[in-house]
């Protein structure tokens, strides 16, 4: 479903999402069913708020930081937006690990 999504960016209404997931062989009656109860709508506004909240505008975007508080909280000091070669994270990882050293 990932693939499909991705490759129909322009077809994503909710009746689009059911006919994408029967073309790849998922129960459109339970899927609708699902989409329809809004089931996850409350995870899915809380998880968009928070990526809006550390300045995610898009996706692909990766976040790199630091772990704080014994592991439960991440504190996220850079943001690399779009899909980036390589090169581009190596960079920001040794940028961010120098900062550390200092």
């Amino acid at each position: 479903m990932h693939d499909r999504l991705f490759e129909n960016q322009k077809a994503l209404g909710p009746e689009d999402l059911v006919k994408h997931a029967g073309a790849i062989g998922v129960d459109t009656s339970k899927f609708k069913a699902c989409l329809d109860s809004g089931k996850y709508s409350d995870k899915i506004k809380k998880d968009m708020a928070e990526g809006q909240k550390a300045g995610v505008s898009g996706t692909p975007t990766s976040l790199l930081g630091w772990v704080e508080q014994g592991g439960k909280t991440i504190r996220a000091v850079q943001n690399i937006r779009g899909a980036q070669p390589y090169q581009k994270f190596k960079e920001a990882i040794e940028s961010l690990l120098s900062s550390q050293k200092k």
